[in-house]
């Protein structure tokens, strides 16, 4: 098995991989796990428009999607890795010694994790469209897998969206406010409430197709 060093979406099995997520080490950790969860919306995605009959869809739509989810699911896979590395950094600047030194390296440590959660985040959101159009053009016998799709895109959105609000709060621990980290990071304090956003788009897209998806479940 690899030591935790080597432990990366690329280089792993997934046995490796979730096996260090187990681990308390934090990296890979909760932000690492949403980047796989968008690798395996991507996935599902990709694999339903493939099945699509593209006779039935004319135009590059189709053709268009494929392409997308198919680059989505490697960007993924490499957010992740990079929100492990983040991770490891945002440990180390709490096991400085307190000072001025170690209110820096919070600060850098924060805003970089925050940074690495919110363009994780943004990718997520702009495979929701994708997803939907599935929903509604895809093959039908495939309506379960945009559900599980729409599940794991939604758990990286939500990973996001909390990982980019902890880290800013986190700001406090270096002497800012709240009021001052939202003057200072004004596009990463609004990220979160537009990953608020995408998730109930996500869960309005995910309640209309649900009596299709799962027939015997609806009340």
């Amino acid at each position: 098995m690899n030591t935790p060093d080597e432990i990366t979406t690329q280089e792993s099995t997934v046995e490796d991989w979730t096996h260090a997520l187990g681990k308390p080490i934090g990296a890979p950790g909760g932000g690492a796990g949403a980047g796989v969860m968008l690798a395996i919306a991507a996935s599902l995605t990709s694999m339903v428009a493939g099945y699509t009959d593209a006779e039935k869809n004319p135009g590059n739509q189709l053709e268009e999607i494929l392409t997308r989810a198919q680059n989505l699911r490697r960007t993924a896979l490499r957010l992740a890795d990079d929100d492990a590395a983040a991770s490891q950094a945002f440990g180390a600047a709490f096991k400085l010694d307190r000072g001025e030194e170690r209110d820096q390296a919070i600060r850098e440590a924060s805003v970089g994790a925050a940074q690495s959660s919110a363009k994780l985040g943004e990718h997520a959101v702009e495979a929701i469209d994708d997803l939907i159009w599935l929903a509604e053009n895809g093959k039908s016998a495939l309506i379960a897998d945009v559900v599980v799709a729409f599940g794991a895109l939604r758990a990286a959105v939500a990973g996001a969206r909390t990982n980019v609000s902890f880290d800013l709060g986190t700001l406090r621990a270096s002497g800012s406010t709240l009021e001052q980290i939202r003057q200072q990071h004004p596009e990463l304090w609004e990220t979160v409430h537009r990953f608020d956003d995408a998730m109930e788009r996500i869960d309005a897209s995910t309640a209309a197709i649900d009596q299709r998806a799962a027939p015997t479940g609806s009340h």
